[in-house]
């Protein structure tokens, strides 16, 4: 197949992609501009002239399809195995080696040929090739492609370059040194072995062999065989496994950590916190401790308590925001104690920014999870009630309990169980303070975590308010502490809190005084304003009627202050509603286009009832006056009407409506009553029969 190639010849190979037809390839090559290029066109000699065009300008993936079709099927030359066969080295190696050896010839030649014969440099020429070769698109034989699973450019460069030294410089088998010649060498059996191991870590030799047999029909292997393969699989590949198999021990062991150690650059930058359950066993049972690490200075504070929860992380946190002062940040792992919103609001409060690491990583807070496996060994080791640090040394102590417990020996007493938890407290700071506050630190330059915190030149921020801060630090109400005032009060676990100083309506987060189960905070949502306080006179021990009495007189002043200057503002409203009415009417009609603007007198419009009404929201105080007697008022004694008198005043009543007169509220209330009355029934009747002057009287 020539490198030249006319559009009628393009057209008949069919490139995917690519035109199919010969006036198609006319116009693909006019509009690539193909016959503009230099040495790469050139008139047709033959018959029907035209023009013809050399291969390398088809597209690269377009040229390796086609490269792939000129090459044909990659196989090893006679020429280059006899060559390979000649050489002294080749009588060293083994049969795998020989295999390698050759496929290894066959793909360079086939590679070389490809380059050649597409006219490419040799990087373009390799790049295509193991492309094609990878993908499977080319042909060639079984074994070569079972000796060599892939192949890059730069393999090809390395093979080359080792060829030089002669050809049995390419047979190497690796597994020759190591794992010896035997049937279960094979790289699929191996691969297969790992396979086994990973998904069933504790698998027998004899299992193993079953599924070799299973796997691979013929391969009988012997269990003792299949127990040394075993044996070395595990040691070898060690690392590989533990990555499947044991994740932690992996990191712990083999994952590449580097040193990390200076990244903080002043004290109070960055503190870690973490908890872990304790190895001592206390009188009041199994505790756990909270370790606070400041990364820069490695000082480090300890706090015992029952159990992990956000209380004790507050308070771990303000024990050492007293004795370091306040952090810029702090670092936490996923615990939901470090999650929890009381936790995560009095972050917030401090201003302090958090940094959660990713679950599943300890190393992202390596130093607070070393301190901790440095005091369990050093420090709670040594305490009595220690129950061991590894699974190893647990299940020695788990042993003495068991053998104790048969002997009638109480536990206790095997752990030498003798402290509480405020003893254990007492030993923590200890160990801290005194111990290990004042070691040399590698991570430090030899110096202790003492001499770096007292050399800092820099500011340290501390709370002088430590009322303030242990607000902060109270407890919220249940749920996220958020709750809504109601004419009641607030309501935190079935008892109504009276807040007089905060209105009905008001969304606010909810503190608990941990002395004072009967008082709370309120702060607004945020946490950002201080509210009031609350009181449950229940809780509180107080007088329930006094503490009502005293706190609806301090709403009814907070409603009276809140609402006087609305009640100013409508006052004014009240006062100018006509100019206000005048001025919208005014402003609707221009914008309507049917008033023109001349200037005119105004006269403000008044009625007795708006004069009333406008002195009596008049924002003044009257002057005080003087205390005199009151006159006592005149007895008056108000007769009883009449039914006489009723109806004679229906009657006046009836004939103002018929000479059209218009009667007040009150009057014509009482006449729609009475004329439905019996009353006035019977006294209608009897005018009429009898005459006005004979009912009437």
């Amino acid at each position: 197949m020539s490198d030249w190639l006319s559009t009628a010849e393009l057209a008949a190979l069919a490139l995917p992609g690519l035109p199919a037809t010969q006036r198609g390839w006319n116009e693909y090559a006019e509009r690539e501009g193909w016959i503009s290029v230099s040495g790469k066109a050139r008139p047709r000699k033959r018959k029907g002239g035209g023009f013809e065009y050399h291969v390398s300008l088809l597209p690269p993936e377009v040229l390796a399809l086609y490269a792939a079709r000129k090459i044909g099927a990659v196989r090893l030359a006679d020429d280059d195995a006899a060559r390979a066969e000649t050489e002294k080295a080749a009588e060293q190696l083994t049969l795998p080696a020989i295999e390698t050896r050759d496929a290894k010839l066959a793909l360079i030649a086939a590679a070389d040929r490809f380059a050649r014969e597409a006219n490419l440099s040799r990087n373009v020429a390799d790049t295509l090739f193991a492309t094609q070769y990878n993908r499977g698109r080319l042909t060639i034989e079984p074994w070569i492609v079972q000796a060599i699973k892939e192949i890059s450019p730069r393999t090809l460069r390395r093979w080359r370059s080792t060829a030089k030294m002669g050809a049995s410089s390419l047979g190497v088998d690796r597994g020759a040194a190591r794992r010896g010649k035997g049937a279960l060498d094979a790289p699929e059996i191996k691969r297969f072995i790992l396979g086994l191991v990973a998904y069933q870590p504790h698998i027998s030799a004899q299992r193993v062999a079953d599924n070799l047999g299973a796997q691979f029909p013929g391969l009988d292997a012997p269990v003792r065989t299949v127990q040394r393969v075993l044996k070395r699989v595990k040691t070898d590949e060690k690392v590989a496994l533990a990555a499947i198999v044991n994740p932690d021990a992996f990191r712990s062991k083999y994952e590449l950590s580097g040193s990390n150690s200076n990244a903080a650059e002043r004290l109070n930058e960055q503190w870690q916190i973490d908890a872990s359950p304790a190895d001592v066993l206390l009188t009041t049972g199994r505790h756990s401790i909270y370790a606070c690490i400041d990364r820069f200075s490695r000082r480090t504070i300890i706090l015992v308590t029952k159990t992990p929860r956000a209380d004790a992380v507050a308070l771990l946190i303000r024990k050492a925001l007293i004795a370091w002062g306040v952090p810029e940040r702090i670092k936490t792992d996923n615990g939901s104690d470090f999650r929890a919103k009381r936790t995560v609001g009095l972050f917030a409060a401090l201003g302090v920014e958090i940094e959660v690491s990713p679950p599943f990583t300890p190393k992202a807070k390596a130093h607070v999870e070393r301190v901790i496996g440095t005091f369990q060994r050093d420090c709670a080791a040594d305490l009595p009630g220690f129950i061991g640090h590894s699974v190893a040394d647990r299940k020695v102590i788990e042993e003495r309990k068991a053998l104790a417990s048969r002997l009638g020996e109480s536990a206790d007493h095997v752990f030498c169980v003798e402290m509480d938890a405020q003893a254990f407290q007492a030993r923590c700071d200890h160990w801290a303070q005194n111990r290990y506050e004042h070691r040399a630190h590698s991570g430090l330059g030899g110096r202790t975590p003492a001499q770096i915190a007292a050399s800092f030149p820099g500011r340290i921020r501390r709370i002088e308010d430590l009322r303030a801060l242990d607000i902060l630090l109270a407890p919220i109400a249940g749920g996220d502490g958020i709750r809504t005032v109601t004419k009641r009060g607030v309501r935190v676990d079935n008892a109504h809190y009276l807040t007089p100083n905060v209105l009905p309506e008001t969304r606010c987060l909810v503190r608990m005084d941990p002395q004072d189960l009967g008082r709370i905070w309120l702060f607004s949502a945020d946490g950002a304003e201080f509210l009031g306080e609350g009181i449950c006179p229940e809780l509180a021990g107080v007088d329930p009627a006094a503490a009502l009495a005293e706190a609806k007189a301090q709403h009814r002043a907070l409603v009276a202050e809140t609402t006087a200057d609305i009640k100013a503002a409508m006052r004014e409203i009240k006062r100018d509603k006509p100019a206000l009415a005048e001025a919208i009417a005014r402003k609707e009609a221009e914008a309507a286009g049917k008033l023109l603007t001349f200037p005119k007198p105004i006269e403000t419009y008044s009625t007795p009832a708006l004069q009333a009404a406008s002195e009596a929201g008049a924002d003044h105080v009257p002057a005080p006056t003087k205390k005199i007697g009151a006159v006592a008022p005149p007895k008056i004694h108000r007769l009883a009407e009449t039914k006489q008198q009723r109806f004679r005043r229906a009657m006046a009543l009836e004939r103002d409506l018929t000479n059209g007169l218009t009667l007040g509220d009150d009057d014509a209330l009482w006449l729609g009553g009475y004329r439905n009355s019996a009353e006035y029934a019977a006294m209608k009747h009897m005018v009429e029969e009898f005459g006005e002057d004979a009912a009437l009287g």
